[in-house]
């Protein structure tokens, strides 16, 4: 059984028949269905059922003259906006035909590896060469198994100016290190002893977390699993139409990044509101966003 099934109101299923009488469901009442033809005459097809606005579970699997074969399942939460507009890789996994995203964004610090929600949109654009002739955007979410709410820093309206001129000065720094530039990765090199100085000093007095504000880490041996902290910059509850179970969007601001994530209400502790910070652990989705209209 899937672990972030409970994050977006499953977490009352216990047996496998009782996984098994939703994953029928989806089957047969779904609301919507994605398709494209493989070169040994099949199909790879997506069916989606939503159980809310924005979340549900999607079956993949094959399709040939005998019928629907599926392969695996996954429940999705799907964000809003745009997360990122930089370059990314696609790289399929191993032991079935769903891919991971790789992206190198500078507001990270490390290589960004999500589930691909969109497979068949994806594979398409592989079929029609989409990809090296249009520009494409991401939109990240994040399905929480736990979480808990924090306290938000205090900070003036100068030290906010400060925080996001820093920000801007060091994605500025990064773009240029990467490209060769030995002034940047020496400024960067300094920065980084800087800021270590000052957390060695500031943890003997203050609490981690009103050191740092905000951070996004790799959590376990899963490469699209996160530890993250944000700030919360809009809350909103939904129920599975299925099970009853509450859940919480958040909209939360990582590093710089904007994107959306849901939980379960029984797996967060505290009260979620705007200024708040959340902190937990994640698996990271995206939908790749093509500037052309897949048929």
């Amino acid at each position: 059984m899937h672990t972030y099934l409970k994050s977006i109101g499953f977490g009352s299923l216990k047996t496998e028949q009782e996984l098994e009488d939703v994953l029928n469901l989806v089957f047969r009442k779904y609301t919507d269905r994605q398709a494209v033809r493989e070169d040994n005459g099949t199909a790879f097809v997506e069916y989606s059922r939503a159980f809310g606005p924005d979340f549900g579970i999607t079956l993949c699997g094959e399709m040939d003259k005998n019928g629907f074969h599926q392969e695996y399942y996954f429940p999705y939460f799907r964000g809003t906006g745009v997360t990122s507009r930089e370059d990314l890789m696609v790289e399929k996994h191993g032991s079935q035909e769903s891919f991971a995203g790789v992206m190198e964004d500078a507001r990270v610090g490390v290589s960004l590896i999500f589930y691909v929600q969109n497979a068949v949109a994806y594979k398409k654009a592989c079929v029609d060469q989409m990809l090296l002739n249009q520009p494409v955007s991401t939109t990240f979410s994040g399905l929480s198994d736990k979480g808990e709410i924090l306290l938000p820093i205090c900070k003036s309206e100068e030290q906010l100016q400060s925080d996001r001129e820093a920000v801007s000065k060091r994605n500025k720094l990064i773009a240029a290190a990467r490209k060769g530039d030995e002034e940047a990765i020496e400024s960067l090199t300094l920065e980084d002893m800087d800021t270590y100085t000052m957390i060695s000093q500031r943890i003997q007095e203050e609490d981690l977390f009103t050191v740092i504000d905000t951070f996004m880490m790799p959590y376990g041996t899963e490469c699209d699993l996160y530890q993250i902290m944000g700030e919360i910059k809009n809350v909103e509850s939904a129920v599975n139409e299925y099970t009853d179970e509450k859940l919480y969007f958040m909209t939360l601001s990582c590093n710089d990044m904007i994107f959306d994530i849901c939980i379960n209400q029984k797996d967060l502790l505290g009260e979620p509101e705007e200024g708040r910070r959340f902190k937990g652990s994640i698996w990271m989705q995206g939908h790749i966003n093509f500037e052309k209209e897949l048929d």
